[in-house]
């Protein structure tokens, strides 16, 4: 009679039986969340003593096979993006490690991808715009207090990088002291702080000039446009027969062209003037002339995602990434606006965010993308 009788049972009292487990349920999900978040303490000490390790041990270029490889550490330029920090590019050649320029947040960002600070080899500037080198007083204090490194931090640019290395080493005098006193030798020794210029002059137009060669790797300089800034250089890496090449900021010019022919990887710079020209309008009718003076004014010293992408279809390169984005895309939809039909010229091509990475190993014609950003 009682199997008949639950065989049977009302659809109330189904019903019932139903509430009665979800609020069960509901009860233990509670007393769970209470306990978890009584012991959240001892819940997030587990999890940065089982972590803590593997992280600040992570090596991101002991994991890379032999090549030329990139990765963006900044993708934007001057503006604030969320996903875009000031220019700032990586290349790892073996097992060396460089950046080209060094914008906001670069140096925060290599840490994200895994990359140790203490074994940049160099830093190249393009040029001395704020937005290229407002993070190289941090990226030589974090190179050096963090890696023991005991000689500064080599910083290669055209004449005139010694002006910017000597200001940010007179800016930072008192921390290297302080970091000493607090530190020592150990950590801290003053034989290493701060950063070293290696000047060259700017390249003749149609020239290049060798900056670094090394185990294989040739770092090269070449002219490009960005006046009334000057000087203003690109950056040719070769390694084991792949090769990249670094536009920095510029218009498009045939000397990029020229030193871009056959290279597996382009990074250009890229403004879009038809969303410029909408910030520029909104600017006018807000009755912001400083806003409007600007937007009115970066138009003519920039490439666009049009000159680039013709540049690298006239080239004949691998692979067009897109860096220094401007202004910030931020809404969807606006990657397609930015392009203007850029991606019909050469569609091989990737925008720029931040923690973007390609692999060129050694040996082989494969372009390989290995993150698509942080």
């Amino acid at each position: 009679l009682e199997f008949r009788r639950v065989l049977f049972r009302s659809p109330h009292a189904a019903t019932e039986i139903a509430m009665r487990k979800t609020s069960l349920l509901a009860g233990v999900i509670v007393i769970a969340a209470v306990i978890a978040y009584s012991q959240r303490a001892n819940l997030a000490a587990r999890v940065l003593e089982n972590g803590l390790p593997a992280r600040l041990g992570a090596d991101r270029i002991a994991e890379l096979e032999d090549g030329l490889h990139l990765a963006l550490c900044g993708a934007g330029g001057p503006l604030p993006a969320p996903r875009a920090s000031g220019p700032c590019v990586a290349v790892i050649a073996g097992k060396s490690l460089f950046v080209v320029d060094a914008g906001t947040d670069g140096v925060r960002n290599l840490n994200r991808m895994g990359y140790q600070v203490g074994n940049i080899r160099g830093v190249f500037l393009t040029h001395f715009h704020s937005d290229h080198i407002d993070g190289l007083g941090e990226m030589g204090t974090v190179r050096w207090a963090g890696g023991a490194n005991a000689t500064p931090l080599p910083v290669y640019g055209p004449d005139g990088v010694e002006r910017v290395v000597a200001g940010l080493n007179m800016a930072y005098a008192q921390d290297f002291s302080y970091r000493h006193a607090h530190h020592g030798d150990a950590v801290a020794s003053l034989r290493g702080a701060g950063l070293d210029a290696l000047p060259f002059a700017q390249p003749a137009p149609g020239t290049l000039t060798t900056v670094l060669e090394a185990g294989g790797l040739k770092i090269e300089a070449l002219s490009v446009d960005h006046a009334p800034v000057e000087p203003a250089v690109g950056y040719r890496f070769t390694y084991r027969g792949r090769s990249l090449l670094i536009t920095g900021d510029t218009v498009k010019t045939a000397d990029i062209e020229q030193f871009a022919q056959g290279v597996d990887l382009l990074v250009h710079e890229a403004l879009a003037p038809n969303l410029v020209n909408m910030m520029h309008e909104a600017a006018v009718k807000n009755g912001n002339t400083v806003l409007a003076q600007i937007t009115h004014d970066i138009l003519d010293y920039h490439a666009s995602p049009v000159d680039a992408a013709e540049t690298a279809r006239d080239a004949g390169v691998g692979h067009l990434l897109y860096y220094h984005i401007v202004p910030p895309l931020i809404i969807p939809g606006q990657k397609a606006l930015f392009l203007n039909g850029a991606e019909d010229i050469f569609p091989h091509y990737t925008i720029g965010e931040d923690g973007v990475s390609f692999s060129l190993p050694a040996g082989t014609d494969e372009i390989v993308m290995t993150r698509k950003g942080l």
